[in-house]
């Protein structure tokens, strides 16, 4: 016969705290990591807008379990794309980089979720596509480095810089995921 009930010890492994507790699912459990909170600067560039893979990359990111906070569809100018890529700016690629990045839309966004950073920058893949592995987005999308589809914070500080250059306070939404229990076990 089915075993139409569980256990109290079978409950803990299987159903989330919100079913056992009769609270409502909410995303701000005082058992949260910091960890879970932490903001990512994703940027799809020109060529990832033009070829259609917005909804790919977002898609790719919200089955992993991150929330989307902000996202807008932008085309950026010269003097917003140096400071965005100022660390880059004694390079002979540099000149470039900017005319492509100015040349058609960018779709920023930004993440939401445990080692957001970390995490976000393995589902990209590695910069170089060719040195991508098959599954992450780089190395399904991309075949040239000066084509790589996306941009990625390599950390948490960078994350906070860019998310500052890019979006204005107001514009990054904190709401409650539904899922978090599903996603995160404390």
């Amino acid at each position: 016969t089915e075993q139409l009930f569980f256990t109290p010890k079978q409950q803990n492994h299987i159903l989330p705290r919100c079913l056992l507790s009769r609270r409502k699912c909410s995303n701000a459990s005082s058992t949260r990591h910091e960890t879970d909170r932490l903001h990512s600067f994703i940027a799809i560039k020109p060529d990832g807008v033009q070829r259609g893979l917005v909804g790919e990359i977002i898609g790719r990111f919200e089955r992993r379990g991150y929330k989307l906070c902000a996202i807008k569809l932008v085309t950026a100018s010269q003097e917003h794309l140096e400071k965005h890529y100022e660390d880059l700016k004694g390079k002979p690629f540099f000149p470039g980089l900017i005319n492509y990045m100015k040349s058609g839309p960018i779709c920023a966004m930004v993440w939401e979720g445990r080692e957001a950073c970390k995490v976000g920058r393995q589902l990209l893949g590695a910069t170089n596509p060719m040195a991508s592995q098959p599954g992450t987005i780089r190395g399904d999308f991309a075949i040239d480095v000066g084509r790589n589809v996306c941009h990625g914070s390599d950390g948490v500080d960078s994350a906070k810089k860019e998310i500052d250059l890019w979006f204005k306070k107001e514009e990054i939404n904190s709401w409650p995921k539904v899922d978090a229990e599903w996603v995160y076990e404390n």
